[in-house]
């Protein structure tokens, strides 16, 4: 009778340290706060990866707040690079945008910017830094510019797509310590 109450206990105790053993893989240092992306002009999303991750591509998605949709921006993005240069093309202006980093395979998110502003065609963005191109570190160089145009939609595909990397996509592991659990779970399960 109380062998049920000891299995629901030990899961209860160990398994949310599996849940948030990697609460944030990525970083993202551009877009930060309040900055202010514009249309007709590239802008650069840049992130730090967390040691040890294992993540050598994600995918970056572009959501808006007020409209349910998304823009899909970059699937496969290698995590080697150093930053991502994104032109608007007639993205609708507004302050409520978020740049998303995501597994959209298994729809993990890996991490999320702050709140930003995309600008109308013709306006400058008071903060001259996203626009400019960071340093690449010897060795790393960009790819491609990803160019993206339109509303939200989420029934587009992803405006660029690289070429798939070594490893890019990873099996789910909960690690020794969860899946001895769920294998003591499910063995007292069937005896039970």
């Amino acid at each position: 009778m109380r062998l049920p109450g000891l299995v629901v206990s030990l899961v209860i105790l160990f398994l949310p340290a599996q849940v948030v053993s990697n609460p944030s893989y990525f970083v993202i240092n551009q877009p930060a706060k309040g900055t202010q992306w514009a249309n007709g002009q590239t802008n650069y999303a840049t992130w730090t990866q967390g040691l040890g991750q294992g993540i050598s591509a994600f995918d970056v998605e572009l959501a808006r707040i007020s409209t349910d949709g998304l823009l899909f921006v970059a699937r496969n993005v290698p995590s080697s690079l150093p930053s991502l240069p994104i032109t608007l093309t007639d993205v609708p202006a507004g302050d409520d945008y978020f740049l998303l980093f995501i597994n959209s395979t298994h729809g993990l998110m890996y991490s999320m910017s702050p709140r930003f502003s995309i600008l109308p065609a013709g306006q400058t963005a008071s903060n001259a830094s996203s626009n400019q191109p960071p340093a690449a570190n010897k060795g790393q160089q960009l790819l491609a510019t990803v160019t993206l145009s339109g509303a939200p939609n989420p029934t587009n595909t992803f405006a660029y797509t690289f070429a798939p990397t070594a490893g890019a996509r990873k099996a789910w592991s909960m690690g020794g310590a969860g899946a001895a659990i769920i294998g003591v779970v499910a063995s007292l399960w069937t005896i039970w």
